[in-house]
């Protein structure tokens, strides 16, 4: 059986706690139950709790959640969330006896990676740490290989996270010996040398052919002859909605939409970047507040150090801080970028003149010329022709009454017909 979920909690043993998707909508009615069933403090009175007594416990979120009592010390008691996994060490004024919900299973499962020993028969605490921070709060791919002997026990799994293995991962990094281990090469070829993470590349979206006339949208503009387009223009990655004649586009654009705001509702669980490598994908915070998906592009300033960076979505470039990059989920990788990189065909730049203000980074061009596209193109609806794919995606960008964009720099004098 094949099935998605999320990682709850990844136990100081490798135990991997999975809540399936399929449970979340039933976990949740089962939260929202407790909490107003439990609107005290906890038990302030002298109670003699017993191992394995049922509870509620008052998390640090003040959130009421299903506990059960797995150590009693002086003082305190280790207390595992039953429907996360996690145990932790609790006041006993945050916990509350209780037999209801007793009859409701957990809603999470304790999983082992299936035919996989770590190294020295038991997980070593840097192995757990790995685990955790690749894991917890992720979505990820369930195979599920082996059931367990007795109900209680763990089930024995294959587990994908962005595509790629766990038990390949983790031999990779010698943590472990796993026996199917066949995609290591595979791997290698996305891990970063000594480094805990996984960076794979983003996806182009698939390209009209040459000759293909289609609807887009300029995102961002590097020069007048270098842009940045969409090829969804009636969406953006904030509202979104389907039409037949692209259900698959659609679709990617809106589980992709989907997924943006699941992880801008949950940032702050996402580590912040401490590693930095070229091309690398990450999440990166705007000025609007939302985290958007983007990639390092290279280091600009040492001290404090920031970080030049290009928004994947819409092409646009940034110079950031570090606290305002975090790594992305793996499952944000699996949708092409929404931007592409183009160069317009049929002008150039006219004549130069040294008596003109000039693009710094693109001195060929006359800042007036890219004001003067920018005002053509901006927020506007127009459609594209594929001249080529190679060695460089080259298109003829169109207005909506099918007139070349580009004509009305020539008219202003601000570039040429390139025959």
């Amino acid at each position: 059986k094949i099935f998605q979920a999320v990682v709850s909690c990844v136990g100081r043993d490798g135990t991997i706690y999975i809540i399936p998707k399929s449970f979340e909508i039933e976990l949740n009615q089962l939260m929202t139950e407790i909490q107003s069933n439990f609107k005290c403090l906890g038990l302030l009175e002298p109670y003699c709790w017993k191992k394995g007594e049922a509870c509620v416990v008052r998390g640090s979120d003040t959130m009421w959640y299903r506990g059960k009592v797995v150590e009693v010390g002086a003082g305190t008691l280790q207390v595992q969330y039953i429907d996360h996994g996690c145990i932790e060490r609790i006041p006993q004024c945050h916990l509350y006896p209780t037999t209801l919900y007793t009859g409701i299973p957990p809603f999470c499962i304790p999983c082992q990676l299936y035919k996989t020993v770590p190294i020295g028969n038991f997980w070593q605490q840097d192995a757990v740490d790995c685990l955790q921070e690749l894991l917890t709060n992720e979505e990820v791919e369930i195979h599920v290989q082996e059931l367990p002997d007795n109900p209680w026990g763990k089930l024995s799994i294959s587990l994908y996270f962005g595509g790629m293995s766990l038990s390949s991962f983790m031999a990779y990094h010698k943590y472990c010996v796993a026996e199917d281990c066949q995609d290591i090469p595979e791997l290698v070829r996305f891990l970063l040398e000594g480094d805990v993470a996984v960076s794979p590349s983003y996806m182009l979206p698939p390209l009209p052919i040459p000759g293909d006339t289609f609807p887009v949208r300029v995102t961002h503009l590097v020069s007048p002859k270098e842009v940045y387009i969409c090829l969804n223009p009636s969406k953006n990655l904030m509202k979104q909605s389907t039409t037949e004649g692209d259900a698959n586009c659609d679709s990617d654009l809106e589980s992709l939409d989907e997924a943006l705001k699941w992880c801008n509702k949950s940032v702050e669980s996402l580590p912040l970047l401490t590693h930095f490598r070229t091309e690398m994908p990450c999440l990166v915070e705007y000025q609007d507040g939302l985290w958007y998906r983007a990639k390092l592009l290279a280091i600009e300033e040492f001290d404090p150090v920031k970080i030049l960076i290009q928004f994947v979505d819409y092409g646009s470039f940034s110079v950031v801080p570090t606290s305002r990059l975090r790594h992305i989920p793996y499952h944000l990788l699996k949708y092409p970028v929404q931007a592409v990189r183009v160069l317009l065909a049929g002008f150039k730049p006219a004549l130069y003149n040294k008596n003109v203000e000039r693009i710094p980074y693109s001195p060929e061009w006359s800042v007036e010329a890219l004001w003067a596209m920018m005002e053509c193109v901006e927020g506007k609806q127009l459609s594209a022709s594929m001249l080529a794919l190679s060695p460089e995606v080259t298109i003829s960008l169109y207005e909506d009454d099918q007139n070349l964009v580009h004509m009305k720099l020539i008219e202003m004098g601000l570039a040429d017909l390139d025959e």
